[in-house]
């Protein structure tokens, strides 16, 4: 078997990248959304009647915890929809017949949905300066920590949905909109975990997501950084992106043998 060829997985990159540069609905729906969200949520903490102090706290608490679920709702989306645009298209017979194997796909794709969050996240965490006075940036490294567990946890959750459209269709594309969505509530992403009634508390402690926003709110309220629930959230996110890319391999091999990798429909 050849080795992971870094052409091929750039070439397939390349691809999405001047699908995404020639089509400017694209460019902006990556941006739209999370400006959108973002917006909402300041503007509601800013017509709450709390006192001066409280306010500064519970804006940045707020706004923390809408552009870090976009970080995981964008790492899912963006993978998902770039698997998903090679199914549109019809092309995902063709390249699967090339010499581009399927582990370099799932890592093309995962690097794509990575670029498709950043070009999301980084334009609207500065807008939320210029609008709230907020720096998502001002929480140093602990960002990139929470940052990174939030897109394997999104690549995790795309790579199952991906392979499960090949293996059972283009009817199990709605799980690539909502799925994330039904896991929300248990992320925690607006409240601590303790809210939950004692039998979600444990469901909810065995996503990465509710660590990270659990650890972010400790780091805006307290100024202290919870690195163990970091550490946690990395562990979970392996557990899972294995769980994610061996789902994925195999769902590639059940539709191989069903000869469904050339059909795109429900």
């Amino acid at each position: 078997m050849s080795p992971l060829s870094a052409g091929r997985i750039g070439a397939l990159m390349l691809r999405h990248g001047y699908l995404l540069r020639s089509s400017w609905p694209r460019l902006l729906d990556m941006i739209y959304w999370p400006t959108v969200q973002m917006l909402t949520w300041g503007f509601i903490t800013l017509s709450l009647p709390l006192p001066e102090g409280v306010a500064g706290q519970g804006l940045g608490v707020l706004l923390g915890a809408a552009l870090l679920w976009d970080v995981l709702l964008r790492a899912q989306l963006g993978t998902s929809m770039s698997f998903l645009e090679e199914m549109y298209a019809r092309n995902l017979g063709h390249l699967l017949a090339s010499p581009l194997r399927p582990i370099e796909l799932l890592i093309a794709i995962a690097c794509v949905g990575l670029l498709r969050t950043l070009a999301g996240m980084v334009p609207t965490s500065l807008l939320a300066i210029w609008f709230f006075g907020f720096s998502v940036y001002d929480m140093g490294l602990a960002l990139a920590g929470f940052f990174g567990a939030l897109v394997l946890m999104g690549w995790a959750i795309a790579l199952f949905i991906s392979g499960l459209v090949m293996r059972v269709g283009m009817g199990a594309e709605a799980l690539a909109w909502g799925f994330v969505f039904a896991i929300a509530p248990l992320s925690a992403v607006f409240y601590p975990v303790s809210v939950l009634p004692p039998a979600l508390q444990v469901v909810a402690w065995g996503l990465p997501s509710a660590h990270v926003f659990e650890g972010m709110r400790q780091l805006l309220l307290t100024g202290t950084v919870d690195g163990a629930a970091i550490g946690l959230a990395f562990a979970l996110d392996a557990l899972y992106l294995a769980l994610g890319i061996f789902a994925f391999l195999r769902f590639h091999d059940g539709a191989r043998d069903k000869g469904r990798l050339l059909q795109t429909g429900e």
